[in-house]
């Protein structure tokens, strides 16, 4: 596919990676503004939340459908389009279900097109013949970080709720916009049946997928208090932990395509699950506050490209079509970013929270076992290539 590989392809692909961050983070610091107008408690805000995993979860799911059969640029084009549209409307819901309503198509929003942008980069990636994943992940991060620090800044400077996702659907619009034209127009269309369990190896990189997930929404919700608990920093400070956590992660993506093309995809997961471990270890028995935030950082640097080596995995499998491989791992995925935090709190009610984290460290180890197995695949085709 020789259009691929173009400046132009790869940029589209970079913007689709950076809308999807820039979207779901300007959600975020709107939310304590939709429970205030709402008057809803917790559990209630809780259940609406719900709504935007739902959507997703669902969307994912018919995604790798529809990208097996028409391709990731329409779903990209309209997921895209779909986010910004949708943005303002959870700034003026106002009932529960209307919210619910919103969040559930922003959801599936966001759903689609993680899933198609995914598809997309394997194409770009594998036309190119060189690795690109860890670049284009490191896109949702910065998006996430512009989108939020925009959000933040307009709001403090009393700009309206709704006046501040109109701003972000318009930036969403035009980076849309030029994205649509340089998407690929032909891809590889997958024939077979539309829908194939998940089994051999797409079941193992689900699996890791998930537990990766899982880190970094255990690390986002519960490391502060994990900190704090532990007597190393204030309060004030607990945020502290994750912002480096979140720098590492995507200075390690912005740098990771030349490791992986360097060391290979099977170095990097190996290596990249022991800097994460012992990043674990670092934070679980740090004495003091400095030594805690060093495991922060190695626990970002060496978690930074494991999704994106996973997705590459998925891309040169066999044992299902790409798209539906892609899917099944977004979904994996997104379920422990959901599910995750809120088993890691039932341990910690259980044994405390430094035992919920050695356990993510004992996970993480899963990568590490795993590495030669899910890479195993593409090495004897390589051998039989030549």
């Amino acid at each position: 596919m020789s259009s691929a590989d173009r400046p132009a392809t790869r940029l589209a692909t970079r913007l689709a990676f950076f809308v999807a961050g820039f979207g779901i983070a300007c959600w975020a610091p709107l939310v304590p503004f939709a429970k205030a107008r709402l008057a809803v408690d917790d559990g209630v805000l809780g259940l609406l939340l719900l709504s935007l995993g739902i959507g997703s979860v669902v969307a994912m799911l018919l995604t790798g459908v529809l990208s097996a059969r028409h391709g990731s640029r329409p779903i990209i084009v309209a997921s895209g389009f779909g986010l910004a549209l949708v943005l303002p409307l959870l700034a003026i819901a106002s009932s529960p279900i209307s919210l619910a309503l919103a969040l559930f198509a922003f959801g599936a929003a966001l759903g689609s097109i993680d899933v198609a942008m995914n598809i997309h980069a394997v194409e770009v990636e594998r036309a190119a013949g060189r690795p690109l994943m860890s670049g284009f992940h490191a896109l949702f991060s910065i998006g996430g970080f512009a989108g939020s620090a925009l959000v933040t800044v307009l709001l403090s400077l009393q700009v309206g709720a709704l006046a501040c996702t109109l701003i972000c659907s318009v930036l969403m619009l035009i980076a849309m916009f030029v994205t649509w034209p340089r998407l690929l127009r032909s891809v590889q269309v997958q024939e077979g049946p539309l829908f194939v369990l998940p089994h051999g190896s797409v079941l193992l990189l689900a699996l890791l997928g998930a537990i990766t997930f899982l880190v970094e929404g255990a690390m986002l919700d519960w490391s502060a208090l994990l900190v704090i608990g532990a007597g190393l920093v204030t309060e004030a400070q607990g945020g502290a932990g994750y912002i480096v956590f979140s720098i590492a992660m995507t200075i390690g993506r912005l740098g990771g395509d030349a490791v992986v093309a360097r060391i290979g995809d099977r170095t990097t997961l190996l290596w990249g699950s022991l800097i994460a471990i012992t990043g674990f270890v670092v934070l679980l028995t740090a004495p003091v506050a400095a030594v805690a935030i060093g495991g922060f950082l190695l626990i970002g640097l060496g978690a930074s490209n494991l999704v994106p080596v996973l997705f590459r995995r998925a891309a040169r499998q066999t044992v299902m079509p790409t798209g539906l491989a892609v899917a099944a791992i977004t979904t994996a995925g997104y379920a422990g970013v959901l599910i995750g935090p809120a088993g890691v709190g039932f341990v910690a009610h259980l044994g405390g929270l430094p035992m919920a984290f050695w356990l993510l460290a004992a996970l993480m180890g899963l990568v590490t076992l795993s590495a030669r197995i899910v890479t195993a695949e593409q090495h004897q085709k390589s051998r039989v290539d030549a």
